[in-house]
């Protein structure tokens, strides 16, 4: 009986890894996508710095994101890719349930309530950062030459 080998594409992913980060990537679009939508909504929060320009911001940096990730998955897209949606999530939970006040330059974005794009932004920031998480540690594992089976 032959080895059971495991199918790979040609960039190297494996069809677990593929799907990872295609859910990455959608939740990354999807969190992109309504920070740029709400952003002139927040251009009056702030001094120097607006929570508008905060919102295109993070837009600005899960667009990047997922096209790192499209572009070919390295660790290095992948850890940014998690760090966009971890601390984005992070931020949106931490200013939901905790009226922070001013830090420095950035505004107050206390905001005690949730709304239809706050939700979709959380669960999509959410997902995004599980799927990142899995491709981080299937990439270390591999690292460490403990392949999957």
């Amino acid at each position: 009986m032959a080895p059971r080998t495991h199918a790979r594409p040609r960039d190297g992913r494996r069809p677990v890894e593929l799907l990872l980060c295609l859910v990455a990537v959608a939740g990354l679009a999807v969190d992109a996508a309504v920070h740029a939508r709400l952003a002139d909504r927040y251009d009056a929060i702030g001094d120097s710095i607006t929570q508008g320009t905060l919102f295109r911001a993070e837009a600005a940096a899960a667009s990047l994101a997922a096209l790192l990730l499209l572009l070919g998955r390295r660790q290095s897209a992948v850890l940014f890719g998690w760090l966009v949606a971890a601390s984005g999530l992070g931020a949106l939970l931490l200013y939901r349930y905790v009226d922070v006040g001013t830090l420095g330059p950035l505004p107050n974005m206390y905001e005690p309530i949730w709304f239809a794009d706050k939700t979709l932004a959380a669960w999509a920031e959410g997902i995004a950062t599980v799927a990142l998480t899995a491709l981080l540690l299937l990439g270390f594992r591999r690292r460490r030459g403990q392949e999957p089976a």
